[in-house]
């Protein structure tokens, strides 16, 4: 019988099989104590591994090959390569190293200002390079290459910091107002070896806000992927934070934050600010608004998607007429502000009250319906011709209190006489 062999081993950091993933959780729960190591696991001898004399070789092919049903080596993964739990040990805080070296920054020195366009194009620049996954070795930037250096390197911070100090860094925000740039950082101080971790948030990748494009240093290599708000595991414990150095407005999406001005929008209009005034309504919940999606020609959905963000804000009267305004395009380019409702919150066409006809309305005529209709006008904020308040007793007010709101839904000539038809009663109490 041949004598086994013991040999030590160093696990590769994409392999999938049972020996490298144990030895690499072994080398995570070695980290230093005061980072949350495990005090009876820390200064222990690396594993050694059974090699027996029948020629079984530990390695990703031969483990590949003796799981049946399992992912050969480099196989794609049906989630896109998410791993629902992270293994993600980093090193310690310190400074850059290689290339990148420099000292630690003077103590008082304010962190550096970037835009978040930089911190984005960064991201997108270990992306492009592929940058393997380590927490022990240093990019050409000098920056490690694990999660926590990865954002230190995008925020440009001149030091690798670790999850338990890039908070220090930052500002506590709430996920509704995530800009491309922030981060998302869940640090587990008990175990920080275990499921600590953070990624860059890159934007929402559709208006029902339940994904994100995130980039993040997992294994084996720097990703962008969409992935679950906020994350595949932990999801809870992911806390949001904005860089306090960072300014200007959101990249990627062709946005800008300048206001170019009312008149580039309503009817006639035909520009690009139309067609980015409706991409950005409908992130924000204005989807439903579109039957073929936002384009450079102004129409009746830009209109109604305009006011459903404008009314989500409380705004009334003029201030929500569908036109935007600076306010108006202010919250769209920075993601600030409420998203659009969706269909059926708050009331929709399915609950409102069944319109009467149109012999309610007319000179001469009174009636709860006509009561009823100059409320409802006063609760949109159009009833500023009123004198006295709405009455059952039709009178001119009503008459140009109704006009406004037609005029309000883009419609002009017979279609906005002030007397009210089934559409302008069912948007009335929609």
């Amino acid at each position: 019988m041949t004598v086994p062999v013991f040999e030590e081993y160093e696990p590769a950091i994409d392999c999938a099989c049972a020996g490298c993933a144990a030895r690499r959780r072994s080398a995570a729960r070695a980290l230093p104590v005061r980072h949350g190591g495990h005090p009876a696991a820390h200064g222990a001898r690396r594993a050694l591994v059974l090699a027996t004399a029948a020629g079984v070789v530990l390695s990703c092919g031969a483990a590949g090959a003796a799981a049946p049903g399992g992912l050969a080596p480099g196989a794609p993964r049906a989630d896109g390569g998410a791993d629902p739990e992270p293994a993600t040990p980093q090193g310690e805080k310190g400074p850059l190293k290689g290339g990148g070296a420099s000292g630690p920054p003077a103590a008082g020195t304010a962190a550096p200002k970037t835009t978040r366009a930089d911190i984005i194009n960064r991201a997108k620049g270990w992306v492009s390079a592929k940058v393997p996954y380590s927490m022990e070795k240093y990019w050409s930037d000098g920056y490690r290459q694990d999660c926590s250096g990865y954002v230190s390197m995008a925020w440009n911070l001149g030091t690798n910091e670790w999850t338990g100090s890039l908070a220090m860094y930052g500002t506590r925000i709430a996920r509704a107002d995530l800009q491309p740039g922030d981060i998302l950082l869940f640090h587990n101080p008990a175990d920080p070896s275990k499921g600590s971790h953070v990624t860059i948030f890159g934007g929402w990748t559709d208006y029902t806000r339940t994904h994100y494009v995130a980039y993040e240093q997992a294994r084996p290599q720097t990703r962008r992927q969409s992935t679950p708000m906020a994350y595949w595991d932990n999801s809870d414990h992911y806390v949001a934070y904005r860089y306090k150095e960072v300014t200007g407005g959101s990249p990627g999406s062709g946005s800008s934050t300048a206001f170019p001005g009312a008149v580039q929008f309503g009817p006639g209009a035909d520009n690009e600010h139309v067609t980015q005034l409706g991409r950005m309504l409908v992130q924000r919940g204005g989807k439903r608004f579109y039957a073929v999606g936002p384009g450079p020609v102004w129409g009746t959905a830009d209109r109604r998607a305009t006011q459903a963000f404008q009314q989500a804000q409380g705004w009334k009267g003029e201030e929500a007429d569908g036109i935007p305004g600076p306010d108006t395009w202010r919250l769209l380019t920075t993601g600030g502000g409420r998203n659009i409702p969706a269909a059926g919150a708050g009331g929709s066409p399915n609950t409102a009250v069944a319109f009467p006809g149109r012999g309610y309305f007319k000179p001469g005529q009174s009636n709860s319906h006509v009561d009823r209709l100059g409320r409802q006008l006063v609760k949109k904020g159009y009833g500023k011709h009123y004198v006295s308040g709405p009455s059952p007793l039709w009178t001119e007010a009503d008459r140009r209190n109704v006009e406004a709101f037609q005029r309000a839904q883009g419609w002009r000539g017979g279609a906005a006489d002030g007397y009210p038809g089934p559409e302008t009663w069912r948007r009335l109490f929609a």
